[in-house]
């Protein structure tokens, strides 16, 4: 199977929620990138330059493993992420500069998206024919 590269476009969400509070002038900051579909990959992962664009503000750190070994890498606010039409706000981890941008299983299943192997893209959940939907499941 090849690469799966998708465009996705990020929004500051902290500049969205001053605007609307009126508490900044400028438009949120924003940029469009492209991003690699990593279903072995957990989170969303950025690089500097984008995270810099953006003027994310570090937050904490977590632990990866990665195929190098266990490494820890810097946090940073969340962005609205959007694929495809979809949007959610997602917190970003940072990634090495010459690692591609990432897009990892947990957003891919918050919008509902899946891997399609045989047309090497991505592809809106046939299970749910077509429309996003979240899952869960009581008695």
């Amino acid at each position: 199977m090849s690469k799966v590269i998708v465009k996705i476009k990020l929004t500051n969400l902290k500049d969205t929620f001053l605007k609307a509070a009126g508490a900044r002038k400028a438009e949120p900051r924003e940029v469009e990138v492209e991003a690699l579909v990593d279903t072995g990959a957990t989170r969303l992962y950025l690089k500097p330059t984008v995270i810099k664009k953006l003027g994310l503000e570090r937050t904490d750190a977590v632990r990866s493993r990665t195929t190098n070994g266990e490494v820890i890498r810097n946090k940073y606010e969340p962005v609205r992420l959007e694929v495809m039409g979809r949007h959610e706000n997602f917190d970003v981890v940072e990634a090495p500069e010459e690692v591609p941008n990432l897009l990892g299983q947990v957003p891919l299943e918050m919008l509902d998206l899946v891997v399609d192997s045989r047309g090497q893209n991505l592809a809106p959940n046939p299970a749910h024919r077509g429309e996003q939907m979240t899952e869960e499941y009581s008695e």
